[in-house]
């Protein structure tokens, strides 16, 4: 049929119309759906706010009755500053330094040598590639912020898959403030168990990555996303490659030190809000004959006595030689700066043994205050939805470090 010159098939005319359905139809049936879907998200916000002001509640509640209103706000405000003066800016300039080095490191080859060189090892024990023994380097001489600044390098980035980045993070943290750890067990005589501890916090830190691989491999998104390693690194073209080595070294530096001010910038509100929760539920008053006076650093010691109930638990795991020890580890989830000050006083008091202090090394490198800075970690990482994934994972390879360390040490 023809109408104005134009052909109309009949045939066609019955299929469309066979296939065709009102959008009133789609519109109504739809409609319960999306209200159900309303009605799911008003009950979990719902749900999310109760759960939310009971938690702080509870919180403010218990601090008060033990320590006086106005000594927790007067700590909480106390110790935050106090975090931000000592730690944030501290790991600020670790972050400007170590961004700088990796940005050196990434300009002229090293990265590469090492991704050479040790992949061969990295690759069978971390299921990483060799340029991740940097950022093991990195935070053994410095602390576990120092993996983020290389993280946040693209160049740095390209020898990764996407679903290896979040590995970063308990790689790094692993090795945390490692020299300056195993140093000081060793400027008490301890040289022989701080390398047992050494060699504990290689075994915790295999079981926290590979754990979080598996995780983030099996049961995250990440897995069926584009791979970043997909490019020719190789070939990659250096804007500055026909420079002189001295205009390319300060081009490098001074980058990656702006990196590492951006990304140390991006850790501070975790740090000090996660750091100091964690502290007030760590440390008791700083003079108990006084009582609370609302200084930094105050708390109600919660940690270390929940750990007194499992003491007799963990004591054939770790092989403790007093009950007192139990609150080294506690206090390494929350820093491990904190944690290495009770070591000399356990050992004037006569609590602790070499098997403590090789115990001790490993669960201090291992965790090396993870709990203050993981989040944060994760949140420069842009991987959020990680961030349970990472606790879980790194506070079990914390354990097994420890407990590894334990079993060393009678051995030798």
């Amino acid at each position: 049929m023809k109408k104005n010159g134009i052909a109309f098939h009949s045939s066609n005319i019955e299929t469309s119309a066979k296939n065709f359905t009102p959008n009133r139809t789609i519109e109504h049936d739809s409609t319960p759906r999306k209200t159900n879907v309303l009605k799911s998200n008003k009950l979990r916000e719902i749900l999310y706010t109760i759960i939310f002001l009971s938690m702080v509640g509870l919180f403010i509640g218990y601090l008060g009755i033990n320590m006086g209103i106005s000594n927790v706000f007067s700590s909480l405000m106390q110790t935050a500053y106090a975090l931000l003066m000592e730690t944030a800016f501290y790991i600020l300039a670790i972050s400007v330094v170590m961004g700088a080095i990796g940005s050196l490191a990434s300009e002229f080859g090293v990265v590469k040598l090492f991704n050479r060189i040790f992949s061969p090892l990295m690759k069978p024990l971390y299921n990483l590639p060799g340029a991740s023994f940097l950022g093991i380097i990195t935070t053994y001489l410095s602390d576990n912020p120092a993996i983020i600044t290389l993280a946040n390098d693209e160049a740095y980035l390209q020898y990764f898959n996407e679903d290896e980045v979040p590995c970063l993070c308990n790689l790094g943290t692993s090795f945390g403030m490692g020299l300056i750890l195993t140093t000081f067990m060793m400027g008490f005589g301890f040289i022989k168990e701080a390398l047992i501890g050494n060699l504990g916090a290689i075994i915790g830190s295999i079981f926290s990555v590979r754990i979080m691989s598996y995780k983030i491999r099996y049961k995250s998104p990440l897995s069926r996303r584009k791979k970043q390693s997909s490019k020719k690194i190789i070939d990659l073209p250096k804007n500055n490659s026909n420079d002189s080595f001295f205009i390319r070294f300060m081009t490098a530096m001074l980058e990656g030190g702006k990196s590492g001010v951006e990304m140390g910038v991006a850790i501070i509100p975790g740090v000090l809000f996660v750091c100091t929760i964690v502290m007030t539920l760590t440390f008791g008053p700083k003079e108990p004959s006084i009582g609370y006076q609302g200084v930094a650093f105050e708390g109600v010691a919660l940690l270390p006595k929940l750990g007194d109930f499992i003491a007799p638990i963990i004591k054939p795991l770790f092989g403790f030689s007093s009950p007192e020890a139990i609150a080294f580890p506690i206090t390494s989830l929350g820093a491990v700066g904190a944690a290495i000050s009770l070591v000399p006083k356990f050992l004037d008091l006569g609590l602790i043994s070499g098997n403590d202090i090789a115990v001790f090394t490993a669960m201090g490198m291992c965790w090396s205050g993870y709990l203050s800075t993981h989040v944060a970690m994760m949140d420069a990482l842009k991987h959020r939805e990680l961030i349970s994934t990472a606790l879980t994972s790194h506070t079990i390879g914390g354990l097994i470090g420890g407990i590894s360390a334990h079993f060393i040490y009678l051995l030798f």
